[in-house]
């Protein structure tokens, strides 16, 4: 212990200036056996400073690191645990209590020891000694005995001090004044100890000749003492005064205290009844305007609005503990809660007279003003009712089931007068689209303002060809695909139906937007995720079952709604309950009239759903418009499936020639119009895909119409057809049938081909057979200089094969045939003179070709054709000026 006493000293102690005069090796009571030293120190400097540190062994290396430390004025209790049974546990009271466990008891005794006289040294702190033996107490120290806590007893602990500087020099001089010193040791303390004993003698002698001055310093010392004792009397008579005067200031100070306590009191007292007038009072305005506040005038409203705020705020207070204990905080609040539902009662009441009184109120109907289609304005209404607001919110937070139950009447009471206004509303606008006359009602069976359709519809009637003057009417009956003839309708019919159209969405769109806006405003719908839809009550009625988009009522009362806009939602169901029912009716009426309404409809509920999910995706409008415009789709596709249908019932002449099909002049009339309603489409994925399937359409049922024509051959029916096609999706530019542009060329082009070809076949019919029977002996392996010796082909038959087609008789044969093909062909398309240009092409192509074949299998015959190329262009052109 005294080497790590040693080493505790130079390494952590002298650094800092302290000494170290007490230790004691232990660990912490309970926990696992981490061994640290305790250290009792003091500080070289004044004023001396007593510590307690608490020294640790480093994980990193052998040396030693204080890891805590503790003044001794700290201190407050030392509990040795027995004073009677030899016990190493020990407690320390810091502030908080430390538990220790001494290596040995007897280590433990010598620190409580150090640490109890270190204490009545320098502190005289009244330090509580617990479970200590007396034997280690001293309960008074004299002055000669306190000084030896300050000498000896330090000596005694401090059994080995380090030379200072000073006596390091001394001995390096004393030692290099005597050379042997090192090499032997015992001269040289044989030496020092001459040396001591000379000194030794000298000092005697100094102090036998000093006697009387040491006599004299002894008297100094016995009146020093005299004095001492006297100045002692003194001090201790001024403790006694000094100990009275404390005892008087700590009375004062009591005092003090008590004086300060009492006036603490008084300013929390007078901070809590401020607090109580401050916030739980009411004025006797507030409450007058909630007695008795005009609710129809605007100042009244504004005194009735600042009131229940102030009645609100004076509810919510949040009272601190003990209040609820007053009489006068529960007299408050009661007096609170009375006039809560006294205003309540009288804003609920004067609210549903306003509802009541609005739907009944038949004057805006559109009944009496027929002439203008267009909904009456509710904004007056909510102009009005907006001034309550404030209120509403108030109600929603003070009485949810009055709220509740104004939502109820205000939607009950608004979808009757709705209902009348867009009942009349789309009457005027079946009325503007049918037509007023007596013509128009019996034609779609329309029956006084109603708009209600009760004609049946006329079956389709099977197209026949009746010749190229009749397909014009034909085309257009076939793309009517409704319940009356073409000849009935026209641009203007459809621009004014559009018009129509148009106009009521515009004049629903802001009809439902003002509504849910002002839903949203007045019952304060906006700030509050979760709460119970008013409308889910028991109370409300059934609403159409016909409407995709609302639930059923069932389903309403056990569905609790997470978000407020869906309670904005069932209420703007409710309330426009017969807007979808009356879209859908005038739907079915505009498709009636003419099936391309569809068309005009598609694209203006598109746009209009389009702009409604812009604004809001999940409002009422974009909802409902969304479910319309379902049912619209629905028709355009019936609309498409109908013309398809058509096309498959179409029946052709035996008669006369075929030309055009009525369907597909149809087709390029209902391309030309869809391109120009949906110029300007947000969306025409609709349109594209309707294309595609009558295109197809179109394409099959040309080739079934051809191949069953007997008036008309197949390949010129192909030919005017798909030539027409051509020229149509040319001129339209319809990216999505580009394929099918390129295809319809294609059949065009291969038809024309063969039409010429079998039509030239007839001219020169013997002199073809003449040289495909040259070319089958060639295929067949005779050489072609050998040809000419075959008995069938030698240069007699040739030459009798070609006289029976002189110059005369190619230009009869030529005019004939011109002739059939005008027969064959319809004048609309104009494709004569392409198709005899063509026919030329291929006559002077055979013509080159049977040169070819003379000269290679008649070479040297001398044999030409009677007439030559100049004179077949001479009669292709001399025929075609004559016709």
């Amino acid at each position: 212990m005294t080497a790590i006493k040693h080493a505790l000293q130079r390494d952590i102690f002298t650094p800092n200036d302290e000494r170290l005069l007490g230790i004691v090796n232990v660990c912490k009571a309970g926990k696992k056996k981490k061994n640290c030293f305790l250290c009792a120190t003091v500080t070289t400097e004044r004023p001396v400073q007593v510590k307690v540190v608490k020294v640790k062994k480093s994980d990193k290396g052998d040396f030693y690191k204080r890891q805590q430390t503790w003044e001794l004025r700290d201190l407050t209790e030392v509990d040795a645990k027995d004073a009677s049974k030899e016990n190493p546990e020990f407690d320390l009271h810091f502030e908080k209590v430390y538990r220790w466990v001494a290596s040995s008891t007897a280590e433990k005794n010598s620190f409580i020891s150090c640490i109890w006289k270190l204490n009545q040294r320098y502190l005289r702190k009244k330090v509580e000694f617990v479970n200590v033996s007396s034997q280690l107490l001293e309960e008074s120290v004299p002055s000669g005995e306190s000084q030896s806590v300050a000498g000896g007893d330090e000596d005694a602990l401090d059994d080995y001090q380090e030379l200072s500087t000073r006596e390091e020099q001394d001995i390096e001089s004393m030692m290099e004044m005597c050379e042997y010193a090192v090499s032997n040791a015992e001269a040289f303390a044989e030496q020092l100890s001459r040396e001591l004993q000379v000194l030794d003698g000298a000092n005697i002698q100094s102090i036998m000749a000093s006697e009387k001055q040491v006599n004299i310093l002894m008297q100094l010392l016995d009146e020093a003492l005299g004095e001492v004792d006297t100045i002692e009397g003194k001090l201790s008579s001024y403790e006694e005064m000094l100990q009275s005067v404390k005892e008087q200031m700590d009375q004062i100070s009591q005092s003090n205290r008590l004086i300060q306590i009492s006036n603490t009191n008084n300013v929390k007292l007078l901070d809590e009844i401020q607090f109580l007038v401050n916030y739980m009072d009411l004025s006797k305005g507030h409450i007058r305007a909630l007695q008795e506040g005009d609710l129809t005038s605007p100042k009244g409203i504004e005194a009735c609005i600042n009131a229940s705020e102030a009645l609100l705020q004076c509810m919510n207070v949040a009272l601190r503990p003990g209040h609820d204990k007053l009489m006068a905080v529960t007299q408050q609040q009661l007096l609170f809660a009375e006039l809560r539902d006294t205003f309540a009662r009288r804003l609920t009441n004067h609210l549903n007279n306003v509802f009541v009184h609005q739907g009944h109120d038949q004057s805006s109907t559109l009944s009496q003003h027929t002439a203008e289609l267009s909904l009456p304005k509710h904004s007056p209404l909510h102009r009005d009712l907006l001034r309550y607001a404030k209120l509403m919110e108030w109600l929603k937070n003070t009485h949810r089931e009055k709220y509740e139950g104004l939502s109820r009447t205000y939607v009950d009471y608004m979808s009757r007068l709705y209902e009348r206004e867009i009942k009349d509303f789309f009457e005027v606008a079946k009325i503007k689209m049918a037509g007023t006359t007596k013509e128009a009602k019996g034609k779609f069976g329309l029956h006084g303002s109603s708009g209600k359709l009760t004609g049946s519809t006329s079956s389709l009637n099977k197209l026949t060809v009746q010749g190229s003057n009749s397909r014009r009417s034909q085309s257009s009956s076939l793309l009517d695909m409704g319940n009356m003839s073409a000849s009935d309708l026209d641009v203007a019919d459809r621009t004014k139906f559009d018009k129509i159209f148009e106009q009521v969405l515009s004049e629903l769109e802001p009809l439902c937007l003002a509504e849910q806006d002002f839903i949203s405003k007045f019952f304060k719908l906006q700030q509050h995720p979760t709460v119970t839809p008013p409308l889910a009550q028991p109370e409300t009625e059934e609403l159409d079952g016909s409407t995709p988009s609302r639930m059923p009522p069932q389903a309403e009362h056990r569905h609790s709604l997470s978000s407020e806009k869906d309670i904005v939602r069932l209420m703007m169901n409710k309330i426009f309950q017969s807007i979808e029912t009356e879209l859908n009716s005038l739907i079915a009426l505009g498709d009636k009239i003419d099936s391309f309404n569809s068309l005009y409809m598609l694209v203006k509920m598109s746009h209009h759903v389009w702009t409604a999910e812009n604004v809001d995706p999940a409002s009422y409008l974009s909802t409902t418009l969304g479910n319309v415009l379902v049912t619209v789709k629905r028709n355009f596709d019936k609309c498409i499936s109908g013309q398809i249908r058509q096309m498959e019932e179409v029946k052709i002449s035996k008669k006369s020639k075929v030309g055009i099909l009525p369907f597909v002049t149809g087709f390029e009339e209902f391309a030309e119009l869809a391109e120009t309603i949906f110029r300007n489409a947000e969306r025409r994925g609709d349109l594209d895909k309707a294309y595609v399937k009558l295109i197809r359409a179109v394409f099959m049922n040309v080739e079934k119409v051809a191949s069953e024509s007997q008036k008309t051959p197949r390949d010129v029916v192909m030919m005017e057809n798909f030539h027409h096609i051509f020229s149509t999706l040319s001129r339209l530019k319809i990216s999505c049938l580009d394929a099918e542009r390129r295809e319809a060329k294609h059949k065009y082009t291969d038809h024309l081909q063969s039409y010429v070809i079998n039509s030239l076949g007839q001219p020169l019919e013997k002199l073809n057979h003449f040289f495909e029977g040259v070319e089958a002996r060639v295929a067949q392996g005779v050489r072609e200089e050998e040809v000419s010796y075959q008995l069938a082909f030698n240069k007699q038959e040739l030459r009798k094969v070609i006289k029976e087609y002189p110059g005369k008789e190619v230009k009869k044969g030529l005019d004939n045939l011109y002739k059939k093909v005008d027969k064959h062909l319809c004048e609309e398309e104009s494709l004569l003179q392409v198709v005899w240009h063509s026919m030329q092409d291929e006559f002077i192509r055979q013509y080159k070709h049977f040169e070819d074949l003379i000269g290679r299998c008649y070479p040297g015959s001398g044999i030409t054709m009677e007439f030559t190329i100049g004179d077949m262009l001479e009669y292709f052109s001399s025929i075609a000026q004559s016709h």
